[in-house]
């Protein structure tokens, strides 16, 4: 496994991030089980998961099959860089929702409690919430971090002014601020590179991008993605280019889910993609995309292929 910091701070965290978002609905407690250990095993010790995950509203099941896991022991939680998220409603209560500082102490508390654990080491925001002044809430996370239930702050889905804005407000407070964002960004989808990614470059702000693989369509089989996915416009507009990807990695007889995370990894900005593992066999494939080091014409084949912005703003559209 390799290893890298996250963002700016000294916290060292696996290239890969383990999503736990299918479980339990789309994978069984028992199969969780199997690929966390398998995951630690390979060495990834880093973990993302949210309040919200689970399907149930307000339950968190997700946290819970996670923290039944510590319970085993074996050292499991000491060797497990946990995040999890707070934004998302989890009630019907007027307050049971966004980043007010009554929100995000509950949550919190909440979270603490499903996970088993004493301490969050990446406190997520799962969305920007326009409603509530960056005072209030970097005073409900400083709170927490003095506390000793969070170590690092992290966002998830900001615009690249967001994490300006907070990083900025941070500041004013001497807080350290954000560290990280998640952001869905891949080979389809570049939006990122217009205005997240320098934002983060400039701040240290690690990127963690979600949907490396683009809901599969770079996983390989897009005939069987185009049926499946017939309604979608955007997946019959990418689907040229899906396509010639496809015949990129057959040529080059390389898995195209493997490309798809060898470009993310790549990207000096980037810390760790999410992966969302259905299968332990899926981990063992996910951890082999470590091997394959794209070389810069390689690089250049997917820009053609997938062209993005153009580049940092305001550059990519101004001139």
């Amino acid at each position: 496994m390799e290893y890298t910091q996250l963002g700016r701070t000294g916290l060292r965290v696996s290239r890969l991030c383990l999503g736990t978002m299918n479980w339990p609905w789309l994978t069984t407690e028992s199969e969780a089980y199997a690929i966390m250990d398998r995951s630690l095993e390979l060495g990834i010790n880093f973990f993302d998961s949210a309040n919200i995950y689970g399907g149930k509203l307000g339950e968190g099941l997700t946290e819970q099959v996670i923290g039944r896991w510590f319970k085993q022991g074996n050292d499991r939680r000491d060797k497990t860089v946990l995040a999890t998220k707070v934004y998302n409603p989890m009630g019907d209560g007027p307050n049971e929702s966004r980043c007010s500082a009554l929100h995000i102490r509950k949550a919190c508390e909440d979270s603490l409690k499903r996970l088993q654990t004493d301490h969050i080491d990446l406190y997520q925001m799962h969305h920007i919430d326009r409603n509530t002044p960056w005072e209030e809430v970097w005073q409900a996370m400083q709170q927490l971090v003095q506390a000793g239930k969070v170590l690092y702050v992290g966002s998830s889905n900001f615009a690249g002014w967001h994490i300006a804005q907070a990083n900025e407000a941070a500041k004013s407070r001497h807080f350290m601020g954000l560290v990280s964002e998640q952001t869905r960004y891949n080979l389809i989808c570049r939006t990122p590179e217009l205005e997240v990614i320098p934002a983060c470059k400039a701040y240290g702000v690690g990127l963690i991008p979600w949907g490396p693989l683009m809901g599969g369509a770079l996983a390989g089989g897009a005939a069987r993605a185009r049926s499946n996915r017939r309604g979608d416009a955007n997946a019959q507009r990418d689907l040229p280019k899906v396509l010639a990807y496809e015949a990129f990695c057959k040529k080059k007889k390389w898995d195209p889910a493997k490309v798809a995370l060898a470009w993310l990894l790549s990207n000096p900005v980037v810390t760790a993609p999410i992966i969302g593992p259905r299968t332990v066999d899926q981990v063992d494939s996910s951890v082999a995309a470590l091997k394959l080091k794209l070389s810069t014409a390689d690089r250049s084949k997917l820009d053609e292929i997938f062209p993005g912005p153009g580049g940092p703003a305001p550059e990519a559209y101004a001139w």
